[in-house]
């Protein structure tokens, strides 16, 4: 016996009540569930669509879907990875090597100057405070999707979460460097300079790809990763 269209959407809606918060991850979830919901109804045929549900999803044991869930995230968050990975690439190809190779001078030579940590640091500073100015339009649209109930896909959240992170978290190494060493970059031999340099400008590609090039390039990386993305976002 299959299942009708409104059971289906009773198992949508039953992995949101058991904290299951992303489209992609409900329909593989509802997907298990109702292969499994009609092989025990082929055992069973006189169970009905709510303890045959409930029968299959014991089956996930104590946490529920949880594992499941923790699985998905770990999957996309390589998913992801790549493809920041594949647009930092970009920019040690020509012609962006150019650009590149001119922010490591600028950066290699600013180092150079007196107290020039904290320049860094105040360039870092100002990108946050920027950055969060649109950390908050993200979340704002988050729960104005919530609100209307728009379906959202992991990948989707994760695009908006990373923004600002790479920024916030080298500020915190570098304000933790300067605190405990004590020591001013321009006082450092050239080798250091050159590694700090070459470090600050992969932070800052780093920051460019994750802040603009991908939320910039979302729907159609949201299509690379989901066929069924269009077809759910036009519904």
């Amino acid at each position: 016996m299959k299942l009708t269209e409104l059971q289906i959407e009773n198992l949508y809606k039953f992995t949101r009540q058991h904290y299951v918060y992303h489209y992609d991850v409900q329909t593989e979830l509802v997907d298990h569930l109702a292969n499994d919901i009609e092989e025990i109804w082929v055992a069973q045929p006189q169970l009905s669509f709510e303890d045959a549900r409930d029968k299959s999803f014991k089956k996930f044991g104590i946490f529920g879907f949880m594992d499941v869930i923790e699985a998905k995230q770990k999957q996309m968050n390589k998913r992801y990875w790549k493809i920041i990975l594949r647009f930092v690439k970009e920019w040690f190809t020509m012609p962006k090597l150019v650009t590149t190779i001119l922010l490591f001078l600028s950066i290699f030579t600013l180092l150079q100057i007196t107290y020039s940590e904290f320049v860094i640091l105040g360039c870092l500073l100002l990108a946050i405070v920027f950055e969060s100015f649109y950390i908050y339009k993200d979340r704002k649209l988050k729960k104005q999707k919530t609100t209307q109930k728009e379906k959202i896909f992991l990948l989707e959240e994760m695009i908006g979460q990373t923004k600002g992170g790479v920024i916030s978290m080298a500020f915190v190494n570098v304000f933790n460097i300067i605190n405990l060493t004590k020591v001013e970059f321009s006082s450092l031999a050239s080798y250091w300079l050159l590694l700090i340099a070459f470090f600050t400008t992969i932070v800052f590609i780093l920051f460019y790809v994750t802040s603009y090039i991908i939320p910039q390039k979302a729907e159609e990386l949201l299509q690379e990763t989901y066929p069924e993305y269009k077809m759910v976002k036009n519904l």
